[in-house]
């Protein structure tokens, strides 16, 4: 027991040494990031005031590393998200604000269902945005050396937003990642897309006005097509080359016309392809995740507006639960 106890509290004590070393190279990035903030035309006042109770926050290292996309298989991970409950709550959303939504498609462009697909997968009808201080949380990933880049270019953006008064730091609570409000939109895509639909001179990402425009105005412009495939399952021929299957969301390659993949696709007759002449490519998500796995099941044939979804979040599994659930969206409202 008295061994057991020592291990335990040598544990606890490398643990606390760990964290206070993070804790004190924080800082030291902090003032070396000031620096180049400064240096990009963000003034100290704004900085200082954003910055002021930015801190370490290994949570968020945590949930970097343990992401649902890295660890779930695909059925898990859609029927998690396309669940009846969500539908249910999609149904009853669109009742109590149809006349926005059907406004906000109308103007531009992108299917009701689309939207309420994504709004329910990203904060389940905006009942949960998050809880975590944004800008500690873009600190602490630009300080981890993973994707430092993207998130030090991401917190420059914020530090801009706050900059010139479009964002009150002090309401920036949301995702573990950084991202914000009923659509969880990162900095830089409120910079670029975020839409003042209601015309009171703010922007308010938790507000469904703004919150469904700046959506769909996103999804217009990054190139979704109305009412056209996002993907369809298929049944691979076991002798397909592996070199035509996409298992990761970080480029889709070897995009081909439907018809040149024909002789692979053992239910190709019950797709109802209308225009052969298509570009489309092949994915099998599970791959990268389960060791040793059959590549070939589950299979995809997935067009471009599933690829429009992977600019929103590059990640197969992601793409696939919003196209599922905005089909089950179609047939019921």
């Amino acid at each position: 027991m008295k061994l057991i106890s020592q291990i335990f509290f040598l544990f606890v004590l490398t643990i606390f040494n760990c964290y206070s070393s993070e804790n004190t190279n924080f800082e030291e990035w902090k003032k070396n990031f000031k620096k180049v903030a400064l240096a990009n035309n963000i003034s100290e006042k704004t900085f200082n005031e954003a910055m002021q109770n930015a801190r370490f926050l290994p949570k968020v290292i945590e949930y970097d590393r343990f992401q649902p996309e890295f660890y779930e298989d695909t059925k898990t991970y859609i029927s998690k998200r396309t669940s009846s409950k969500k539908l249910k709550k999609g149904i009853d959303f669109y009742g109590n604000n149809s006349n926005l939504i059907n406004l906000v498609e109308k103007k531009f462009e992108i299917e009701k269902e689309l939207l309420l697909s994504l709004m329910g997968i990203e904060t389940n009808f905006g009942t949960y945005v998050g809880k975590m201080d944004i800008i500690s949380s873009l600190a602490t990933l630009s300080y981890d050396k993973r994707r430092s880049e993207f998130f030090s270019n991401e917190l420059l953006t914020l530090l801009r937003l706050i900059e010139d008064d479009q964002i009150d730091y002090k309401t920036l609570y949301g995702s573990w990642a950084g991202a914000f409000g009923f659509f969880q939109f990162m900095p830089s895509t409120i910079k670029n897309y975020a839409f003042d639909y209601n015309n009171d001179n703010y922007i308010d990402l938790k507000n469904s006005e703004d919150a469904y425009a700046s959506a769909a105005n996103y999804l217009n412009k990054i190139g979704w097509k109305k009412n056209a495939h996002c993907f369809k399952k298929i049944e691979l021929d076991k002798n397909i080359p592996i070199k035509f299957l996409n298992v990761s969301a970080g480029k889709i390659h070897s995009k081909k016309k439907i018809k040149s993949f024909k002789k692979y696709i053992k239910n190709y007759s019950e797709l109802n392809i209308n225009n052969e002449n298509q570009k489309i490519a092949i994915i099998t998500p599970d791959k990268d995740i389960i060791p040793n796995a059959q590549t070939l099941s589950p299979a995809y044939i997935v067009f471009e507006n599933y690829e429009i979804i992977l600019k929103w979040n590059r990640s197969l599994r992601f793409a696939l639960a919003v196209c599922t659930l905005k089909e089950k969206f179609r047939n019921e409202i």
